[in-house]
């Protein structure tokens, strides 16, 4: 059986490796939080959600799929925990009993715990199979129905009943029956495990029955002829007990999975309920195909400050249509690089089948999400701050490819601003002649300026509001760059109004 909630044709592969930017997405995005409440305390659900989110569909179908999913998921919470619930019980079940078929040896041994493990698992089955024939016609998406479906079909009633049958017998309660036969030299060979005879005939029947028995009974302290009996039964044991050990491993493989794909789901539950209670909206994006340039949104917020702050934060209405290069300038501490964040969240949410941190949110796949950030000095002092810059450029370089999204947090700021804005058009130039998406957060006037002097029709310039008064709306507009970023707001914020008030006498002097 397979359970195919995450991808229309395969199961999730658990040793799906990381991006190779994994560290640093989850660090300059601020993915932490966002993990964590996805989690809910639970470290599977961790593990697999940040897995998932990390490793990007780029298939708008594939994304659809699993956005059908998820919205039948937060149509039915109660039933997606229920059914989570099932494969969690097993190996709970699993762990408490010590099953399990590593380091069995002996015929007789895996056929014990073989049978042990499905005892365990088929009460389990019978639960999924309920859910099935309660709940299943209430989903709609192709996951879901398809896998109930397959639940009902594959674990139906006579199949239910044919298990308990073979799971009785298995016990052996009336003993085992096994034929063998002479080979070359008297050898015994041909070991066959017989279906069990007919139940025990009473004292009459017995008595009346002209059909001759043999029996023989082993003696109590026969040890040879022991050993000899229990190598007999594990010869005649050995296809039964191969057989009931890949039923097991088959029905655990299962469960694994269901796990897997459904932790998932579970988080992205645990999520959207906590939102809700921050009264934040959430919107299911429109994924558009990687080649066609798009990029708008409603009210898009930085999810991972809402839930560090647990309270509401501004969204930002953008529409950049098809622009490739997005310049963000304006005010310190005026909401850049908070949106640059959201945007780089919203894409890898978009992009493995989430809703998004927004009213409406819509965007091209990308074929990769990669991040370059200012780092603090190196304390080793084994390199420059620019040096460091210019070699995580490089290798994030090396490893992107057409159509890739590179979101730049005020990249090339650590020389002089000649020198940086020099080299920012020089390697933004290249980026986008690579059909490469780039969102740059910069103070670097000289670039600023000078590319808004270009006129590009690829680029938009986008500008952190700042009020008369100094106060930010942490809310970005089209506008061209300006020379100031108004440090001195934050210095009077942080000094006074006498500071500010004593500048001015001053100036007026």
């Amino acid at each position: 059986m397979h359970v195919y909630l995450l991808y229309p044709d395969q199961n999730d592969d658990p040793n799906q490796p990381p991006p190779p930017q994994a560290e640093e997405l989850l660090r300059d995005l601020a993915l932490a939080p966002i993990i964590i409440t996805m989690a809910n305390g639970d470290q599977f659900i961790a593990t697999t959600v940040q897995r998932v989110l990390l490793n990007s569909l780029t298939d708008v179908n594939h994304i659809a799929y699993r956005q059908a999913a998820l919205q039948d998921c937060l149509r039915h919470p109660e039933v997606i925990r229920e059914l989570y619930h099932i494969p969690v019980q097993a190996f709970e079940l699993k762990r408490k009993r010590w099953l399990g078929l590593f380091g069995m040896h002996y015929p007789s041994s895996i056929l014990s715990e073989a049978r042990a493990m499905l005892v365990a698992y088929f009460d389990l089955l019978k639960a999924l199979r309920r859910l099935a024939d309660q709940y299943g016609a209430a989903f709609q998406s192709p996951a879901f129905s398809r896998f109930f479906t397959m639940i009902q079909q594959e674990l139906g009633d006579d199949y239910l009943a044919e298990i308990a049958y073979h799971l009785r017998q298995l016990s052996f309660r009336d003993g085992m029956l096994a034929s063998a036969g002479l080979g070359r030299g008297n050898e015994p060979g041909d070991y066959v495990l017989c279906k069990p005879n007919q139940p025990q005939k009473n004292w009459l029947q017995r008595l009346v029955d002209p059909t001759p028995s043999y029996a023989y009974t082993l003696p109590p302290k026969d040890e040879a002829g022991s050993r000899i009996l229990g190598d007999l039964r594990d010869r005649s044991l050995n296809v039964a007990a191969d057989a009931v050990a890949q039923a097991a491993t088959h029905v655990e493989s299962f469960f694994k999975a269901l796990q897997r794909e459904l932790a998932f789901y579970i988080g992205c539950l645990n999520l959207a309920e906590r939102l809700n209670e921050l009264h934040m909206p959430v919107a299911f994006p429109e994924p558009l195909p990687l080649t066609q340039r798009h990029f708008a949104c409603q009210g898009l917020y930085d999810l991972s400050l809402a839930l560090t702050t647990q309270q509401p934060v501004v969204g930002n209405d953008i529409d950049a249509g098809g622009k490739a290069l997005f310049v963000i300038t304006g005010a310190n501490q005026g909401g850049k690089s908070t949106f640059l964040r959201s945007a780089g969240i919203a894409q890898l949410l978009m992009q493995c089948g989430m809703f998004v941190p927004a009213i409406s949110f819509s965007a091209n796949i990308c074929s990769g999400v990669f991040t370059h950030y200012k780092r603090e000095e190196d304390a080793t002092m084994n390199s420059g701050k620019f040096d460091e810059e210019l070699a995580r450029m490089s290798t994030i370089i090396d490893q992107l490819q057409p159509h890739a999204l590179i979101l730049l947090n005020e990249s090339f700021a650590a020389t002089n601003e000649q020198e940086g804005s020099e080299i920012a058009r020089q390697i933004i130039g290249a980026l986008l002649d690579s059909q490469i998406k780039v969102v740059f957060v910069t103070h670097l006037y000289d670039f600023a300026r000078g590319w808004w002097r270009m006129q590009r029709v690829d680029t938009i310039f986008l500008r952190a509001e700042r009020q008369a008064d100094g106060s930010r709306t942490f809310k970005l507009r089209v506008a061209e760059p300006q020379a100031t970023s108004y440090g001195t707001d934050l210095y009077y914020q942080v000094f006074g109004e006498a500071e500010q008030v004593a500048s001015d006498e001053s100036a007026a002097v």
